[in-house]
């Protein structure tokens, strides 16, 4: 049986593994790639603690949901290189894998897919946030 071929991006990195590469990384970021609705209402990562800040640069644009043309401007102006570590965070994961292959495509090294997002797949009664992700691995978050 033959190896898997390699993933289109540096990997998958667990909430508190994306933590720890923040803590320990000067070059390290969160790219939040959800909406603008997202961040307001359910919440943002609070990098404080570590005296940095989450980049806010939305994959799709509400409430239409197409894709951001824009995307990789807008995160070019944050002032990104193309050897930062890159930890991109959706919802669940989705949206941010599609933003970790396309950059990974673009020539940066290290676009990383943060696992089950900040507020991970739901739960027995269908609400998100308590099973896995950012919030449920208790990192600090804050909400708008």
């Amino acid at each position: 049986m033959s190896n898997p071929s390699p993933l289109p991006y540096a990997g998958e990195i667990s909430p508190a593994e994306a933590w720890n590469r923040l803590a320990s990384e000067p070059s390290a970021k969160v790219i939040d790639v959800r909406t603008q609705a997202e961040w307001s209402f359910v919440g943002v990562p609070d990098l404080s603690p570590l005296g940095k800040q989450v980049l806010l640069v939305s994959w799709q644009v509400f409430p239409t949901m197409a894709r951001n043309d824009a995307f990789v401007a807008q995160v070019e102006a944050h002032g990104v290189k193309k050897d930062d570590t890159l930890l991109l965070l959706c919802r669940s994961g989705v949206r941010s894998r599609a933003a970790a292959e396309l950059l990974t495509a673009l020539g940066y090294t290290a676009a990383w897919n943060v696992t089950d997002g900040f507020e991970g797949p739901h739960d027995s009664a269908k609400h998100r946030g308590a099973v896995a992700g950012w919030k449920a691995s208790a990192l600090p978050w804050a909400q708008g």
